[in-house]
């Protein structure tokens, strides 16, 4: 069973922030992620994961009231994971990046000197963001549409795996001697010219540790499924049921499998947001509480804020949600929300209350034995590879579920208790991918 950790300010909760002995004010203290990273890697966790986004929510409705999962200021997530690259030396260090608002170079040079710093442990989350607001801090009005984004997503992600094949492993060759520093047959121009990008290469940054730093896929939109089944090692993913996860694992595998790819080196690794305690009534107890803490305004702000911002701030919290079928951010989230209103028929309250611990992926909440339980039985019955832990609460979820789920899960056989060796990919089973100019030139002769 992998393991994976999404590094968070102070919980994905909404509410979080209010907890007593939050960590309020430390989103730009490298210190404070350098002890959650440690703890993690202590924990034996495969891999952190830092979420980001490239904007500001200043709707004025409710401003005051949020202070979102990635806090209004945060660190740029892989200047923040070069840093943790430091003072760690096995765990994963993934990073969101988006493909709609970045150049393929830029983006393939700092993955790749990622790889480098932290010796093969890099990641790269593929994000099409999902925001107006991200569009008009990059020059344009309006956010591209969906097709478009993943589209372009595409493209992006092969040009930049392009990019980090430029140079092969024996290219540079120092001969001091002989006066020859590299091989010209071992370095290759891209020459890419597409409907999106004309990117000449090659790299000015040697090929990255593990061939292509890991590529990880969030989407579960139709497209995004795609994309992922083309180009990812990881997918992670919001699903709130076993059902509804086994199909969607069963999907993603099939659907690699028609890419021409092995279906086992893609992960399936679905979000789960716990709040662990001693027993059963001590574990709800503490969510009521954080649930208590949700102030209306930021409830109805995080639905807006889901979907792509659209204003809901004048409907009525204990009124019915609203039937919502079109947005262009989240088409999962979008289609999440629209079953809790028409199929469930959730109140606006209950549709906040519901997605304000995780926004969407696998709540438990009570004793240890029940969590692993869930775990242990969705990754036996073909739902799972492996979990992101999701924490509601920073640093009271991570602190927990080490210390009580993460033990049990090691009785039984599924989890690890120590770092093999080898890079981030080869922890995962997932293969180093080939060079692809080296692989032309085999295929030539």
């Amino acid at each position: 069973m992998k393991l994976a950790l999404l590094m968070t300010g102070t919980g994905t909760h909404i509410a979080s922030w209010r907890m007593a002995g939050a960590p309020v004010g430390r989103a730009t203290d490298v210190g404070w992620f350098a002890e959650v990273a440690r703890k993690a890697e202590q924990a034996c966790y495969d891999m952190l994961f830092i979420a980001d986004s490239l904007y500001v929510n200043d709707h004025p409705t409710g401003m005051e009231l949020r202070h979102p999962r990635h806090a209004h200021l945060s660190l740029e997530p892989v200047t923040l994971l070069a840093a943790l690259a430091m003072v760690t030396d096995r765990i994963g260090l993934a990073a969101t990046i988006s493909t709609t608002y970045n150049a393929p170079y830029g983006v393939a040079r700092a993955l790749a000197s990622l790889d480098h710093i932290s010796r093969g442990r890099a990641g790269w989350n593929v994000v099409t963001s999902q925001s107006d607001l991200e569009a008009r801090n990059h020059g344009v009005d309006l956010h591209a549409g969906h097709a478009e984004r993943y589209a372009r997503a595409g493209a992006f992600v092969d040009v930049v795996k392009g990019l980090w094949d430029s140079w092969e492993e024996d290219a540079v060759l120092g001969d001091q001697t002989a006066g020859v520093a590299v091989d010209p047959g071992r370095f290759h121009r891209l020459g890419h010219r597409g409907d999106f990008f004309s990117v000449a290469g090659p790299l000015n940054v040697p090929r990255p540790p593990q061939g292509h730093p890991l590529v990880i896929q969030a989407g579960s939109s139709g497209p995004g499924q795609a994309l992922a089944a083309s180009s990812a090692d990881v997918v992670f993913t919001a699903q709130e049921d076993k059902a509804n996860a086994r199909r969607f694992y069963a999907g993603m595998k099939d659907q690699a499998a028609a890419a021409g790819r092995d279906p086992d080196q893609l992960v399936v690794m679905p979000g789960v947001m716990a709040v662990v305690a001693e027993t059963q009534g001590e574990a709800e107890d503490r969510f009521a509480s954080l649930q208590s803490l949700i102030h209306p305004k930021a409830g109805v702000a995080l639905l807006s804020n889901l979907l792509g911002d659209i204003d809901l701030s004048n409907l009525d919290v204990d009124g019915p949600m609203p039937a919502i079928d079109q947005t262009n951010a989240s088409k999962s989230r979008l289609e999440m929300m629209h079953r809790m209103g028409i199929t469930q028929g959730m109140t606006v309250r209950q549709a906040y209350e519901a997605l304000a611990p995780g926004r969407g992926h696998l709540t438990l909440v009570g004793s240890a034995r029940d969590v692993a339980d869930t775990l242990c039985d969705w990754h036996a019955d073909g739902a799972a590879d492996g979990f992101m832990l999701v924490p509601a609460v920073v640093p009271y979820a991570e602190d927990e579920f080490a210390k009580r789920v993460i033990p049990l899960l090691r009785q039984r056989g599924v989890s690890q208790s120590e770092y093999g060796s080898g890079t981030l990919r080869q922890m995962l089973g997932v293969a180093t991918p080939a060079n692809r100019f080296r692989c032309r030139e085999n295929a030539a002769t």
